[in-house]
């Protein structure tokens, strides 16, 4: 019999199903159970930043079970996730049945006459490609682990020697800061001060009714006097460039213009017309998924990650943290063959369709998020465990993959130009789309919202039935939301593909931002936290720093880099930083006073806050202790019991749950609420 390590009980039994007649023995390890640990900081900086690794405590049967399960079994095969926290679980696997030599900050394996070690790596947990890797197995990628490492130890050295100096300037003793985790912060904290910033201006833009004998025609106006009225302006931002427009017609002019467009006379002066072809977006990596996930069904990026690691733990999906968009050329067959017998030949593809990251440094994985049966939207209703919105997912994930192998959709588009005597300028564009290809799967709804046909001819003299002006401003650059913030996240190379899900509930834990309508906004807390990092450790919390350093840690997992210069390379102007930083002591002030009053001593109450949330506290503390809660209501949410507000509230552990407004007059609460991932 041979033993099969791998990390997560589903995982688990999903290789029992699939492996039942063979003679193997699978054990999950629950997650890490080796690691730093979290009372001290663990890293001996005068020995070349050497780690203290230790077992997490309450995992102790975890490594007497793999001890006493080494004994039984000549064979030891890991078998846990293809990724850098994968391959670091198999490594501490390893050492713990003594098949590794630790000499830092070299990793040896060693050789074992009487065991075997083998590693498996595999995207997908079928039957077919789970045998197919126990008949290729390899070897530890020590890279990927020293890549790991390197990560874990300079999270570690940021977050216990930032932190501290946090608790001294705010004695709130539950604040950390984090290497990437600060970064996202200040983008979205620069980002509120840009909007802040902004000098919003007001304009018009008109539109127009146009009727002949053959059509109606809604057009904008576009030109007066043969110059264009639109104006676009761009603004440089701290995490990039924002482009926005408005016209040349405001308040002053408005009148004038609308009065002479009412006296002219109208004619269809030129119509273009052009056949394009739009193609069907890539396949699903990390970053896109969680994105989309949160733009369709509105679920948080830590939500999305939680139900697309059941789907691949029970084989239905590949792994689920990914940069890259290749497909395997089996998907890809399989695909056609069903494409063909669900939409017709018509839809499918001579040759298939191939796709390029532009992703500074994909790595991780090598194939995109896919199904991994073409016939998993009947399986997947047969499964137990699996909720409604783990089907919803799904078929996201299926509908994506399977679409970019569909023929691109033709739409023909019309422009018809309106000109008056006294040069002014409509143009009404029309799109109609012709072959629907890929729109048919992924968004039938726009096939059907775009099948107009605008009878026009050249010439046409055309009387105006209606004129409208509508009073706009000009926007500033919006919020971020977690799919937006994913986005730029990736697009500067901040953090990597496992790690955007937990960076964003960090900073939302922590108080140091909140949400509004799905939008990402600086708290009253976080805004001075980011202000004073990013000015006194500019040099570690800038984007491009940040960025640098993830390509090192990728030069390290490709075998290109060594962890020790990486490390000296980051930690020499962040000690230096630390050093001035741990001289100051000025305060961050944080709690802010409010117009309420004290019901008790008739003080004002002060804005304060814990690791549970904001509340208000008395002025006249110690005097006077009086506190009140502030109440996070969940917007149009009622509670079903005495139709009252639903609040989020926080348990004694910290532990996020929903109650009614009115405890305890009524005692309403609800763990795991429905509908309130944005909450």
């Amino acid at each position: 019999m041979a033993l099969i390590i791998v990390e997560s009980p589903t995982k688990a039994r999903t290789f029992n199903r699939l492996l039942k007649d063979k003679d193997y023995f699978v054990y999950a390890t629950v997650g890490h159970f080796r690691d730093l640990p979290s009372k001290k900081i663990a890293i001996d900086f005068s020995d070349n930043f050497k780690p203290e690794y230790v077992i997490i405590p309450k995992k102790e049967k975890v490594t007497e079970k793999l001890l006493q399960l080494l004994k039984d079994n000549k064979e030891i095969i890991l078998a846990t996730d293809l990724d850098r926290e994968g391959e670091a679980i198999a490594y501490h696997v390893a050492y713990i049945l003594g098949f590794i030599n630790e000499s830092w900050p070299n990793i040896e394996i060693k050789q074992n006459k009487d065991k075997i070690l083998k590693r498996i790596v595999f995207h997908e947990i079928t039957q077919k490609e789970l045998e197919n890797a126990l008949l290729n197995p390899t070897d530890l990628r020590i890279d990927l682990v020293k890549a790991q490492q390197a990560r874990r130890i300079l999270d570690r050295i940021v977050g216990y020697q930032l932190s501290p100096i946090l608790w001294k300037k705010t004695k709130k003793f539950w604040l950390s800061a984090g290497r990437v985790q600060t970064v996202a912060l200040r983008i979205i904290v620069e980002r509120e001060k840009e909007i802040e910033k902004f000098k919003k201006e007001s304009y018009f833009q008109v539109y127009g009714t146009f009727i002949d004998k053959e059509a109606t025609i809604e057009a904008k106006l576009i030109k007066i006097k043969g110059k264009n009225i639109e104006i676009t302006q761009k603004i440089v931002l701290f995490a990039g460039e924002y482009e926005f427009s408005k016209t040349s017609i405001d308040s002053k002019n408005v009148e004038d213009i609308l009065q002479e467009i009412n006296k002219d006379e109208y004619k269809i002066t030129n119509i273009e017309e052009k056949e394009i072809n739009k193609f069907p977006p890539p396949p699903f990596s990390t970053s896109l998924l969680q994105q989309d996930a949160y733009y369709k069904f509105r679920f948080a990026s830590k939500y999305t990650m939680g139900l697309a690691q059941n789907l691949y733990e029970k084989g239905f999906i590949t792994y689920h943290r990914t940069d890259s968009f290749n497909l395997s050329s089996k998907f890809v067959f399989r695909a056609r063959d069903y494409i063909t017998a669900t939409f017709g030949k018509e839809y499918a593809l001579e040759k298939p369709r191939g796709y390029r990251t532009k992703s500074r440094s994909a790595q991780e994985a090598h194939e995109a998020i896919r199904p991994t049966y073409l016939d998993g939207l009947k399986r997947i209703k047969e499964v137990k465990g699996l909720t409604p919105n783990h089907k919803k997912l799904y078929k996201l994930i299926f509908d994506r993959a399977v679409a970019t192998q569909m023929k691109e959709a033709t739409a023909k588009i019309t422009k018809v130009f309106i000109s008056g005597k006294k040069e002014y300028e409509f143009v009404s564009e029309n799109q109609l789309i012709i072959f629907d290809g890929f729109l048919k799967l992924l968004n039938p709804s726009f096939v059907e919202r775009n099948q107009k046909v605008i009878n026009a001819k050249v010439g046409n003299v055309l009387k105006l039935s209606e004129l409208k002006e509508e009073a706009k401003e000009s926007k500033p650059p919006p919020r971020y939301t977690e799919g937006t913030l994913i986005k730029i996240m990736e697009e500067k190379g901040i953090g990597r593909p496992s790690t955007y899900a937990t960076i964003i509930s960090v900073i939302q834990t922590r108080g140091y931002v909140g949400k509004d309508g799905g939008y990402l906004i600086p708290t009253s807390l976080g805004i001075p936290v980011s202000d004073y990092l990013s000015k006194n450790f500019s040099s570690i919390f800038e984007i491009n720093f940040t960025a640098n350093m993830e390509e090192e840690l990728d030069k390290i997992a490709d075998g290109k880099s060594e962890i020790i210069k990486t490390l000296n390379n980051f930690y020499d102007p962040f000690e230096k930083d630390l050093k001035l930083a741990s001289k100051d002591n000025n305060e961050i002030k944080i709690d802010q006073s409010t117009d309420k009053i004290c019901p008790k001593c008739k003080k004002s109450l002060n804005l304060r806050f814990s690791k549970f949330g904001k509340f208000y506290a008395c002025s006249g503390y110690p005097e006077c202790k009086y506190t009140e809660s502030v109440k996070n209501y969940v917007k149009n949410k009622k509670c079903p019991l005495c139709s009252g507000g639903v609040v989020v509230k926080y348990s004694k552990k910290g532990l996020r749950f929903y109650g009614c407004e009115n405890f305890p007059v009524c005692k309403y609460i609800e763990f795991g609420y429905k509908n309130l991932k944005d909450a």
